[in-house]
């Protein structure tokens, strides 16, 4: 089975349409072929298809999305790309931490979602804050300029590596009760993450004037434990009884 098909790349309010080409061109190289722009500040036109070089059927088939949101929903595991650090530290990937992670859960029929920014100033923190793991490449200290198109094809490469290396061996890669863990989808933790913040306000645990600051930490929180879907049906369960009382 092509593990591959369960990934997709996710470009971010990407502002030029020739980077949307060199990023279809560098993820047909290494087998991937599901593109999601999340509202594109042009759409794709004839420019892109030139720089796909071959690679137009990805550009033409490219879902387009209102937000990053929409984009990820179906998704059971999120990557966001970070080229620097953040006042709130997350869970940090390497390139092939990242690689391996993929397929490990693409292996079993989830969807995977490997989130990148846009051109100058990459995810914005709260963008940040939506996906389980960050992944930065360590690029030259003095010359760390990469450009889209670049990170898209370094990270596709070590996604297709841990591909091979899990044909080859999946039980090496995967860990061996993983077919027992079901993970929740994104859409289901952004509702659980609603559900809290709303029984925190009510219990006045936190400061509507200032919620993100206890939610952001308890988003990172959540995140680290990589909660499965049996506990968050008991988390949402705890709320609910809460809200009750």
């Amino acid at each position: 089975m092509n593990y591959l098909n369960n990934v997709k790349i996710v470009l971010v309010e990407t502002s030029h349409t020739g980077n949307m080409g060199s990023a279809a061109r560098a993820m047909k190289t290494m087998g991937l072929t599901n593109l999601c722009l999340v509202n594109p500040i042009i759409k794709p036109d004839s420019q892109s298809i030139s720089l796909a070089a071959g690679a137009s059927d990805i550009i033409k088939q490219a879902q387009i999305f209102s937000s990053l949101e929409e984009a990820v929903a179906d998704c059971s595991l999120v990557i966001g790309t970070s080229a620097r650090p953040r006042s709130l530290q997350w869970p940090n990937l390497t390139p092939k931490e990242c690689g391996d992670k993929i397929i490990a859960e693409a292996s079993h029929h989830a969807q995977v979602a490997l989130v990148f920014g846009r051109e100058r100033v990459g995810l914005t923190n709260d963008e940040l804050q939506k996906c389980h793991f960050h992944v930065g490449i360590p690029a030259n200290p003095d010359y760390s300029s990469l450009n889209l198109a670049m990170s898209v094809q370094v990270l596709c490469y070590e996604i297709r590596m841990s591909m091979l290396s899990a044909q080859d061996s999946l039980s090496q890669l995967v860990d061996q009760n993983v077919n027992d863990i079901q993970y929740p989808k994104d859409q289901d933790i952004e509702r659980f993450y609603q559900h809290l913040e709303q029984t925190l306000l009510q219990t006045g645990f936190i400061n509507p004037n200032h919620p993100g600051q206890i939610m952001g930490r308890l988003r990172r929180l959540f995140t680290r434990a990589r909660i499965e879907q049996q506990e968050l049906n008991i988390l949402r369960g705890i709320l609910t009884s809460i809200d009750k009382k």
